[in-house]
Order: C-alpha cells, then sequence, then structure tokens
C-alpha cells in the first residue's frame, strides 16, 4: 500500500475541499491514488472538488490580442499579485500576446520568437526575473481563427485594456453585419468567462471524463437503495444535466436565461443577416491548477494523518 503523507492528505484536502479525515480515508480506501480518492469523496458526498478544482492559486496576467479574424490569448505567471500591477510586467505581457498573434498560439513557437528587445521570448522573460526580482514563466499560449466572421475577446478583473485575471476568445464563424456580431460576440465571451464551459458540444467533452462522470453518479444513485432499472434512469437523467450545465451551446444564456447559449445565437441570425456558428472558444483563468502553499493547516494535516 501506498504511504500516505501528510502532505499527501494536505493535498487531497486542498483540492477536495473535504475535511482532513475524509481526505485521508479516501487516500487509504484508494491506495494513495489522487484523482481515484477525489472520485470517492464525491462519489460520498464529502467533496466540493467541482468547484475548487480549477481555484486560481498562482499569481500574473492572461492577455488577448486580436489581428485580422484571430485572436491569440496567454498566460504568464508570476509569484505574488505586486507584480500583475508593474508596468514593465503589463508592457511584457501585452508584447508578449501579441506575438503569439504571429506565432498562431503555438507555445515551442512563441518562446523562440524575438521580442523588441532583440531576445527570444523565454530569454527575455528570464531577464526580467533578474530586473524585476520576482520568479516568472510564460505558462500556456493559444490561439482561434476564422474565414468569415469576428473573433472577440473579454478580459475579467482587467488591470490594463486586454489585460486580466481570465481571458476569452470566441469565435463566430458568419457573413452577417460585423458589428451586430461582435456584440454578440462580446456577450457570449462574458459568459463563458462566468460559466467556464467545458466544451462547445456534446460531442467534445473527453470521453473519459463523461465515463468518469457517469461513474460517480452511478455511485450516488445507488446510496438511493433504488433497483438497477430505476438506477440507471435517475443517472441518464443527472448525465443530462451535467450536459446542460458544462456544455457552452446548452447552457442557459446569463444575458437571457429564458433561452440557451444556442437558441440565442440562432435568434440573433435575423438581426445579423446571416447564419452564425460559434466555432469555438478559448477560456484561461490565471493560475488555473496551479495550488499554493499553504501552511495554516499544516499541523492539524500531520495530526490526522499521523493519527
Amino acid at each position: 500500500m501506498a504511504a500516505i503523507t501528510a502532505q499527501l492528505v494536505k493535498e487531497l484536502r486542498d483540492k477536495s475541499g473535504a475535511g482532513m479525515m475524509d481526505s485521508k480515508a479516501a487516500l487509504i480506501e484508494n491506495d494513495g491514488d489522487m484523482d481515484a480518492a477525489i472520485d470517492w469523496l464525491r462519489a460520498k458526498g464529502l467533496s466540493k472538488a467541482a468547484k475548487k478544482a480549477g481555484r486560481v492559486a498562482a499569481e500574473g496576467l492572461v492577455g488577448v490580442a486580436l489581428g485580422d479574424k484571430a485572436g491569440a490569448v496567454v498566460e504568464v505567471n508570476s509569484e505574488t499579485d505586486f507584480v500583475a500591477r508593474n508596468e514593465k510586467f503589463q508592457q511584457m505581457v501585452d508584447e508578449v500576446v501579441k506575438l503569439a498573434l504571429d506565432a498562431k498560439g503555438d507555445f515551442d513557437a512563441l518562446t523562440k520568437t524575438q521580442m523588441s528587445s532583440g531576445k527570444p521570448v523565454s530569454e527575455h522573460i528570464t531577464e526580467m526575473v533578474g530586473t524585476i526580482g520576482e520568479n516568472m514563466s510564460l505558462r500556456r499560449s493559444a490561439s482561434i481563427s476564422v474565414s468569415d466572421g469576428v473573433v472577440v475577446s473579454y478580459t475579467h478583473n482587467s488591470v490594463a485594456p486586454n489585460l486580466g485575471k481570465i481571458g476569452v476568445l470566441v469565435a463566430l464563424e458568419s457573413t452577417g453585419d460585423e458589428a451586430k456580431l461582435k456584440e454578440l460576440g462580446r456577450q457570449v465571451a462574458m459568459h463563458v468567462a462566468a460559466t467556464n464551459p467545458l466544451a462547445l458540444n456534446e460531442n467534445e467533452i473527453d470521453a473519459a471524463t463523461v465515463e468518469r462522470e457517469r461513474a460517480i453518479l452511478i455511485e450516488q444513485a445507488k446510496e438511493s437503495g433504488k433497483p438497477d432499472n430505476v438506477i440507471e434512469q435517475i443517472v441518464d437523467g443527472r448525465l443530462l444535466k451535467f450536459f446542460k450545465e458544462s456544455v457552452l451551446l446548452k447552457q442557459q444564456f446569463v444575458v437571457d436565461p429564458d433561452n440557451t447559449v444556442e437558441k440565442a445565437v440562432k435568434a440573433a441570425e435575423d438581426g445579423v443577416g446571416g447564419a452564425i456558428t460559434i466555432k469555438g472558444f478559448i477560456r484561461f483563468e490565471l493560475g488555473e491548477g496551479i495550488e499554493k502553499e499553504e501552511s495554516d493547516f499544516a499541523a492539524e494535516v500531520a495530526a490526522a494523518a499521523g493519527g
């Protein structure tokens, strides 16, 4: 059996929001497997992992940039929020995301692209570490484009134009009026920032994610003690709800809750003067998936893991 250390218990507690003893029990039950332990806690109704899994736990900035029917987004991390308010850091992120447009979001190509300093992005950032006195890194980049239509951006918690804690790009394919498309696209981008959908539609959700969710729902439904055929109906119903909550097209539109995003976009076609297709979206949230070190619960964790 894998060793259940205090650090492992603490990590599960931070990720799941479950109590110390529940976290320890989950790890013991699943031989130290973190993902399996999170699923076990969710199935038992002891975890808040779904809400905590993507919490912001790193500092820096997300930057967005728009070009000709294209957009790019980058995340540059730093150790403290203080650096995000540094003008030199902001200028660097702004230049990097504009270069990401030319690199079509390709991370490796972007790191090698020359900046105005004459140095590649990776080297320039390394030099900035010495200048600002804090560790920082280019974490990720992406881009999206359309042949006809618009790409629209939105930044949330902005500290400067196109720089903030959440950056979203939405691509709308259409031959309709560009000004009206941009207005609609901005509404959809704000919706994406608020709801954080997993995918554009059901088919784009990873099959493993769906099966994992189904397995959790089955375990939850078994607690009811109902027969298997009823459990199957319960699970199908809850999985349908999962899709409605998780995929962009099926979500209730935040600016028009009476309609789904899909229906709202369809209803906008007459005003735009042409068919509209949401080609895709990209959403970067600062520090997504990165956990900060927390020392407040160290004694509690050690006691729980060693008890």
